[in-house]
Order: C-alpha cells, then sequence, then structure tokens
C-alpha cells in the first residue's frame, strides 16, 4: 500500500490512524499542499487524485507519481485506487476486520458514523486549506477575519458534538466505550487542529479527555503530524 498524505492534514491523520490500528505497513508518499504552488494540483497527482485532495491510498502496482518517474515508467497493474478517508477508512475496516473500527451494533456503527460525519462533513469541509486559500487570495479576506471563520465552525461544531457526547452513556474513555472507532478517528484530528489554530478545546471536556486519552495510545501517536516523514 502506498498512502499519499501530507502531514498537517487531518483527513490523511484518519487514515494514517486507521492503518496503524490494523498494523498494516505501507509506504508513505508525502504530497506538499503549499510547497511548488501545490504539489498535489500536479498532473501526476490529479490522475491519482482528479480533485487534488488528500489521502490516497494505493494498493497494489502501479505509475508513480515521485520525482524521477517519467511518463509511462513503473506502470503496472492497480488493484484498487481508493479517495476519500471516511471510505478509504471502511474499505480498510471492511478487508482487514481486526480490530474492527465499527461496533457489532447497527444502532452502534450508525452513532459511529454520525460523530465521524459531524466532523468529515459538517466541520472539516468549510476549515479545510483550499477554503482558506480561496477566503485569503480571491475574496482578499484578512488573517484575522479568516482565523475568526475558522474559529466560529471549529465552536459550533465542537458544542453540539460536545452536548451529544458529554450526555450519551456510551461515551468511554472514547466516543464509543474505551476502544477506538470511526469517530475517534475524525474527533482526534480535527481537535488537533483546532490546537494549532490557537482554539482553547479544555472549552469541550469530553472532544479534549477523548483527544488525550487517545494520543496516550500507539496507533494514534505514531499517525501525529509531528512524527511523519514530511513534519516541519
Amino acid at each position: 500500500m502506498k498512502l499519499y498524505s501530507y502531514f498537517r492534514s487531518s483527513a490523511s491523520f484518519r487514515v494514517r490512524i486507521a492503518l496503524n490500528l490494523k498494523a498494516l505497513p505501507y509506504e508513505y508518499v508525502p504530497v506538499h499542499l503549499m510547497k511548488d504552488g501545490g504539489q498535489q494540483l500536479r498532473e501526476a497527482y490529479r490522475r491519482l487524485s482528479p480533485d487534488a485532495l488528500v489521502p490516497t491510498l494505493v494498493e497494489g502496482e502501479g505509475e508513480g507519481e515521485g520525482e524521477g518517474e517519467g511518463e509511462g515508467e513503473g506502470e503496472g497493474e492497480v488493484a484498487g485506487v481508493y479517495r476519500q478517508s471516511l471510505a478509504i477508512i471502511e474499505y480498510l475496516d471492511e478487508t482487514h476486520p481486526t480490530p474492527p473500527l465499527l461496533p457489532a451494533s447497527p444502532v452502534d456503527r450508525a452513532h459511529a458514523r454520525a460523530i465521524a460525519h459531524q466532523i468529515a462533513c459538517e466541520i472539516h469541509p468549510l476549515n479545510n486549506l483550499r477554503v482558506l486559500k480561496y477566503l485569503k487570495h480571491t475574496l482578499k479576506v484578512g488573517d484575522e477575519p479568516r482565523n475568526m471563520w475558522y474559529r466560529h465552525w471549529i465552536d459550533t461544531g465542537f458544542a453540539s458534538l460536545e452536548t451529544l457526547l458529554a450526555k450519551d452513556p456510551r461515551t468511554g474513555m472514547l466516543s464509543i466505550g474505551d476502544t477506538p472507532t470511526l469517530g475517534d478517528l475524525c474527533i482526534v484530528p480535527q481537535v488537533w487542529n483546532a490546537s494549532r489554530f490557537e482554539i482553547d478545546t479544555t472549552r469541550f471536556p469530553t472532544l479534549h479527555r477523548i483527544y488525550e486519552y487517545a494520543m496516550t495510545q500507539d496507533a494514534f501517536a505514531r499517525a501525529a503530524p509531528a512524527r511523519q516523514p514530511d513534519a516541519e
């Protein structure tokens, strides 16, 4: 497996956690979203990800995207190219079911997915790098108003998620008991990102506690941005 990833990407962070929990070896292929005008915009990478987003998981042999690989070099049969972090994680969970990342009961699976989707579909897209760049470069929004935008959507999303988790009896050290599930793979990167923007996450004690506990676990700690090959 090859994971095309950017160390600060919270979507890539989610998939790195899943791969670590599944103990699946993979090759880390860095795609720097800021250098060279955005390496995700290169034609070679767009062949893997037409949306020019990370992460992308490639399974099997195929055309490389790295430096020094010319057109047609290194090509072979590709078993699969997978995009969108939640789709990648569920694919990994179905093909490598131990340990499971979704609970056994349909009710609890729906709960885990709802937590994950609240972050991946409601919070994260509004604060994605390409949105922030559009605000800055196209709409000419200044740094502080742009940071206010980021903080507003984090605060709004985290407040509702905190309420949900704080009152739900299934919440343990993690979002469902003490075993990592899909929701935790989304919570941890989003809390990390919020902290990077100097948001006080202790105002959301349940989310903060889940983050702190998860980061004591090896699979989460090894997936952290600072521990990736492209970390700056």
